[in-house]
């Protein structure tokens, strides 16, 4: 199966994003986990949005083309059915594969939890809690939904508040709309490196690397 992440970061990529992290910690005890994925949720329900939606403009279109009055029969269904199949099937082939498409058709709270249950599992699988003094922090990007979210633990919310992100988080956003979401990671990760030492997050003399420091990547 073609590894769908690797269209948004390249192997050179990975490597400027793991220097990045690499840079950041160097001035503070947090440890950085960037983590990527092409999409939050597969969103199925859109397919059977973007169905019904075309079928119903497909059977207007014809009713309006051929008249009311016309539609008894074979004939009728032929004239009214026909299309209301075909775009059907079209709307559902569309809203499944189109990207732009299937963001229109998803409301944005239910994209924004999805993204938020996304990153709570990667905070998970990756053991972002698991250093000696909490200050882990995950960087989490999902491209299709153009979000990103930066949770830290304990010991980075003790000294960061949590809209103290948000420029960070909007920066690397805008870089995933504009089609360049590794530039925008890699200033993101200097900013939050920068951010930490700001806050007092300091190094200790026997730091080691907690978390590595390369950048995780999943489809979903």
């Amino acid at each position: 199966m073609r590894d769908l992440i690797g269209d948004y970061f390249s192997a050179a990529e990975h490597e400027r994003i793991r220097q990045a992290v690499e840079s950041a910690e160097g001035q503070t005890a947090g440890e950085i986990v960037p983590y990527a994925v092409v999409a939050s949720d597969n969103y199925g329900e859109t397919a059977w949005k973007g169905a019904t939606l075309a079928a119903l403009a497909a059977a207007l279109v014809a009713a309006g083309l051929h008249g009311l009055g016309g539609f008894w029969g074979v004939g009728g269904f032929l004239w009214l059915g026909l299309p209301t199949v075909l775009g059907a099937a079209t709307g559902y082939l569309a809203a499944a594969r189109v990207p732009w498409l299937k963001r229109l058709l998803v409301e944005a709270d239910v994209m924004e939890r999805r993204v938020e249950h996304r990153a709570a599992l990667a905070f998970i699988e990756e053991e972002v809690f698991f250093t000696r003094e909490r200050t882990g922090i995950l960087i989490f990007v999902s491209v299709f939904e153009r979000q990103v979210l930066i949770l830290g633990d304990s010991g980075i919310n003790a000294k960061v508040e949590p809209e103290e992100w948000g420029e960070i988080v909007a920066g690397i956003a805008a870089g995933i709309a504009a089609g360049e979401p590794a530039d925008a990671l890699i200033e993101g990760i200097g900013k939050c490196g920068e951010l930490l030492e700001r806050r007092g997050v300091e190094i200790r003399p026997d730091d080691i690397d907690e978390l590595t420091d390369e950048l995780r990547t999943r489809d979903r």
